[in-house]
């Protein structure tokens, strides 16, 4: 028997969060020590997937299969594709900063404050987290996603409601009261679109009489399994129903910028740039895998909500006056244009959109946490707080420009060539839309070089003027975003290599192949 290679990569965090939660109160360096240790650990183990993944080899590799629920076919059943293990990558990656960055994130504002809850339980909630998206990737049985695609809301809703930003205004008590509101507003939507996805699971299993995604997406293609058309676009509208609120897709976005403004900013990282992104790869496999001809018969619908995602969120971001909610409307509208990819149904769409989910998670980490160390010296998440502070902390300074000219996809740097794909793919099908959607970048350069504009240049505040620049922890989590950055915007290849073959074979599952070109090539 082969080592179980993708429970173990999800089980570790999954420990690791229970031993962190157990290390007594008083020693909370210990807890810090150990949840980083894990996060390590774990980024070693998804390296060794990463290493044994053949991306010519079967479209599921690693599989395990175990007999779990057998009276309603429910299998513990594992497996990873290309995309699976890039974002099992991108994941385990962000972790260990996320915790670098939290470091003193959940510590008490004073001896005997309760206002906090304990450090122990700040990592082990993002321990968990870790375990939940991670398994969320690996799942090739329907039921099983189902569960860890709801059961990672519950530590997310303690993380935005529980540690939430301290950098509020308007006091402590209304602070309080805003993130418990985006906590649950958080948990409403994600829960509505949970509720609508378990009844077109539970009619998956009625059509299908199981809910292995490999056996329907076989039974489907041999011809022995036949969906009438209404039914097929009624399942395929519960799954994105519950994709689309967690990815977020306009209009069910409107969860994000209070979760992502109310929260630390490890935690808002850990929203967008690690759960976000199990919405839009469900979109991928689910959507596509099991229902695709009504993912195309619903195509130019989202294409529509796409466009006003890419739109709407960056002329929200435009107008912002919060750091953090201008991240979260700027992501709004990154999203958009990975959706646009996905469901362009172009293999330069569906690479771009992908490879824009790796890009996404890297900059967003690095904008955000940046931003974060900023608010935490001055105490204000206020755009207007600040001015001049590129004379003081230039370090800071220029691993904020670097983390916002990657939001705005300057070529050279990652997001660049993602956003590129996914423009290339959607002109080649969907020109008018490509068109429209080129506004979203122009007004990306807009909304983050004003502000890079009001907070570091400019006359030095008086409340800026010994703000100290980024200390060791903190470069230690900035310096190797910013190589990233760098790396994949000069040589994507690694990634697109692992990531193109199961673009074509989903591809192949909606039977979509690339526009010929007008002009043929000169031979």
């Amino acid at each position: 028997m082969s080592f179980p290679l993708l429970t173990a990569t999800a089980v570790l965090p999954a420990l690791g969060a229970v031993a962190t939660a157990a290390v007594p109160a008083a020693r909370r360096t210990t807890a810090k020590w150990l949840a980083l240790l894990v996060s390590l650990a774990t980024l070693a183990l998804a390296i060794t997937v990463l290493v044994r993944f053949d991306p010519d080899g079967d479209r599921y590799q690693l599989t395990e299969s175990h007999s779990w629920i057998a009276d309603f076919g429910v299998r513990y059943e594992l497996g990873v594709d290309g995309i699976a293990v890039a974002l099992i990558a991108l994941t385990a990656v962000l972790m260990p900063f996320i915790i670098l960055a939290g470091w003193h994130d959940a510590d008490p504002l004073e001896t005997g404050s309760k206002r906090w809850r304990p450090t122990q339980g700040f990592f082990a909630l993002i321990l968990a987290v870790e375990a939940m998206v991670i398994i969320s990737f690996e799942a090739t049985d329907v039921f099983l996603f189902y569960i860890f695609f709801e059961a990672m809301l519950i530590p997310m809703y303690f993380l935005i409601g529980g540690f939430g930003d301290r950098a509020h205004e308007h006091g402590e008590e209304v602070a309080a009261t805003q993130r418990s509101y985006a906590a649950v507003k958080f948990l409403l939507y994600n829960l509505a679109g949970g509720l609508i996805m378990l009844a077109a699971v539970i009619g998956l299993y009625v059509v299908a009489g199981n809910f292995s995604l490999p056996e329907i997406a076989e039974a489907r293609a041999s011809g022995q399994l036949d969906m009438a058309t209404s039914t097929e676009r009624w399942l395929f509208l519960g799954f994105f129903f519950a994709f689309a609120v967690k990815a977020p897709l306009w209009p069910l976005h409107t969860w994000l910028p209070n979760a992502m403004g109310e929260s630390t900013a490890p935690v808002a990282v850990l929203i967008t740039a690690v759960v976000d992104k199990v919405g839009t790869f469900a979109m991928l496999r689910f959507c596509l895998g099991l229902f695709p001809e009504a993912s195309k018969w619903a195509t130019p619908a989202i294409l529509v909500l796409a466009l006003i995602s890419i739109v709407y969120g960056a002329l929200l971001a435009v107008g912002q006056r919060d750091i953090k909610r201008l991240v979260a409307y700027a992501s709004i509208s990154h999203f958009g244009f990975i959706i646009m990819g996905i469901f362009a149904m172009t293999s330069q769409g569906q690479s771009g959109a992908t490879l824009y989910m790796v890009n996404h998670g890297i900059s967003t980490a690095a904008l955000m946490l940046v931003a974060g160390f900023l608010i935490s010296r001055r105490g204000s998440r206020l755009i207007a707080d600040y001015g001049g502070v590129q004379k003081v902390a230039p370090v800071l300074a220029g691993t904020f420009l670097i983390g916002g000219l990657a939001t705005l996809s300057l070529p050279g740097l990652a997001p660049f060539v993602s956003e590129f794909l996914v423009l290339v793919g959607t002109f080649s099908r969907y020109p008018a839309v490509g068109v429209i959607a080129t506004f979203g970048i122009v007004l990306a350069a807009l909304y983050t070089l004003v502000l890079y504009q009001r907070t570091m240049t400019g006359p030095v505040k008086a409340e800026v003027a010994k703000m100290p620049d980024l200390r060791v922890r903190e470069l230690a989590v900035v310096a190797p975003l910013v190589v990233l950055l760098i790396f994949l915007g000069v040589y994507p290849k690694p990634v697109t290599d692992i990531v193109n073959p199961a673009v074509k074979q989903t591809l192949s599952d909606v039977q979509q192949k690339d526009p010929r070109p007008d002009v043929e090539a000169a031979k």
